[in-house]
């Protein structure tokens, strides 16, 4: 039997903003535990793609792109370079910086990130049809966009 000390109040659960969060700390645990499957996390993840998508690049320009943070950047640039996933090269216009590079084994690694995220994606959201998931991602971007917008946070 519940203990009613337990239970969250009930004017709690039809806000919207308590939903959200509580639906956010299941999707952050099944992406992470997809990743993990694979001995990567969300940050390996968010470089791949960055590389995948614009380009070698410095770390620097990689933090932007990906919003992962230079001191996280390093780290992450790091494990990946450990595991042969990206390069890093001077950088011949400037001696000071590296560019990062996709080696063959990144992309690879890349496809199997995507298919965990394609999982989690698949679990978070079974309960709701297609046209209900397409609705929610519209919904959900659409309140993204307004607070980026008001707050001047870029993607």
């Amino acid at each position: 039997m519940e203990d009613p000390s337990e239970r969250t109040p009930a004017g709690w659960q039809g806000l919207p903003s308590w939903l959200l969060t509580q639906t956010a700390g299941h999707a952050h645990r099944l992406v992470a535990e997809g990743f993990s499957s694979v001995h990567a996390r969300g940050y390996h993840y968010r470089l791949l793609a960055t590389l995948e998508e614009f380009g070698p690049a410095s770390q620097a320009a990689l933090g932007r792109r990906s919003g992962i943070h230079l001191s996280d950047m390093v780290a992450t640039v790091n494990e990946l370079a450990d595991r042969e996933l990206v390069e890093r090269a001077p950088d011949p216009s400037d001696k000071r910086r590296n560019i990062v590079s996709l080696t063959a084994a990144g992309r690879r690694h890349l496809r199997r990130l995507e298919k965990r995220v394609a999982e989690s994606q698949e679990e978070l959201l079974a309960p709701l049809s297609a046209e209900e998931r397409q609705r929610l991602t519209e919904l959900l971007s659409r309140l993204l966009d307004h607070h980026n917008r008001r707050t001047g946070t870029a993607d």
